[in-house]
């Protein structure tokens, strides 16, 4: 079945039809990971989004229960060069077109993704539709110019939790799955804002000793610090961080108060709460090979991220707070810390799974906050 993508701009690709049939729009960009296209679909900070995948054959190794980061798959469309129907490996159950069928998402495949994603990066990521139903492409821009930009949405709301829980799965092992954390002795409490958090990052803070509840974006500070945590978290989530502005009065209050550690919106909000500002990047960073320099180890480590806004640094009082990390493609912020309380954040995600764990070590980063916030407090 014949497929269209049409960008807002007038430019247009057409493919077969991947997945379900159906019309969607969204934010057309693209992902450079070669690998972890399930751990793509399923990370809700894609929501609103229609991603490109660069590697040229996606869906190799299948579709398994295990690799999802969120109860479903939240992005709108998905592009790929080649889906391979005939997967091969000992954990695949199902496709990656059956999976997408499954979860009624829109897909096109045999289009020249080496030419989109040059587009995008020369006109930057804008608007576009993706359809197997509407296949004139005068038509499709039309349409494309006439939806909703992600500027200035709350996506937050569509993607968080309804209610607050707890956290129990640990880190997967080979031939062992995913631990249970239920009955282990845990050194901290953390309450996690779910802005569309990825479990993964879940199942690092219960390996590491945290007891987790996970509570919606919206829950007022008063009823996070009745939970009477040792730190708080901020996770990340879709779209633009400006028009949140019950997620920055909260960690405003919050601030001070209990150690907290945020990662991609997260970091994004937390920056904003300090005073901050941000702004849209041209064509964002999502992947798996983001270098990224750690100006107080002096290190630089390959990040996975997933992004399209960036805190502005000139916005940052320096006399209050610190740029910690830079990208070294485009020298924007990757990390900051507030000089005087417990808060740190970073724009990439240190629980990458599949993609480099340098930066695994911000996890211990803030146990030691924690640690030592707690020790202050007994003292």
């Amino acid at each position: 079945m014949k497929a269209v993508l049409a960008l807002a701009d007038g430019k247009y690709f057409i493919g077969k039809a991947l997945g379900a049939v159906g019309e969607v729009t969204g934010e057309v960009v693209f992902n450079t990971s070669m690998t972890g296209y399930q751990e793509i679909l399923t990370d809700p900070s894609y929501h609103g989004e229609i991603v490109t995948m660069t590697y040229p054959q996606i869906g190799n190794y299948g579709i398994n229960p295990e690799d999802v980061e969120s109860r479903k798959p939240f992005l709108a469309g998905f592009v790929v060069k080649e889906s391979c129907p005939f997967p091969s490996n000992f954990r695949s159950q199902m496709s990656l077109d059956d999976y997408l069928k499954e979860n009624n998402i829109v897909g096109i495949e045999g289009i020249d993704t080496r030419a989109l994603v040059r587009h995008i990066r020369t006109a930057g990521a804008q608007t576009g539709i993706l359809s197997s139903i509407d296949t004139d492409p005068a038509s499709l821009v039309e349409k494309a110019r006439q939806a909703p930009s992600i500027v200035g949405r709350d996506l937050v709301r569509e993607v968080t939790c309804a209610e607050p829980y707890q956290a129990c799965e640990e880190v997967w092992q080979l031939g062992q799955g995913y631990g249970d954390s239920t009955a282990k002795p845990k050194s901290f409490k953390v309450v996690a804002y779910d802005y569309g958090i990825k479990r993964n990052i879940l199942r690092n803070l219960t390996s590491a000793g945290c007891d987790v509840t996970v509570v919606p974006a919206d829950t007022a500070p008063e009823e996070v610090l009745k939970l009477n945590p040792d730190g708080v978290f901020l996770s990340n989530g879709p779209g633009d961080p400006e028009p949140l502005h019950y997620a920055q009065e909260n960690i405003r209050q919050l601030l001070g108060k209990v150690p907290i550690f945020g990662i991609c919106l997260g970091h994004q909000l937390l920056s904003i709460a300090l005073g901050g500002k941000t702004y849209k990047l041209k064509f964002g960073h999502r992947g798996g090979n983001q270098p990224v320099l750690d100006d107080q180890r002096q290190q630089v480590e390959i990040t996975s991220q997933n992004h399209g806004f960036a805190v502005d640094a000139d916005s940052l009082d320096n006399s209050q707070v610190k740029v910690t990390h830079m990208n070294l493609n485009d020298n924007t912020v990757e990390g900051i810390q507030h000089l005087a309380m417990p808060a740190f954040s970073v724009q990439y995600h240190p629980e990458a799974s599949p993609g480099p764990h340098d930066a695994k070590y911000l996890f211990d980063r803030f146990i030691s906050m924690m640690k030592d916030h707690k020790n202050k407090a007994l003292n």
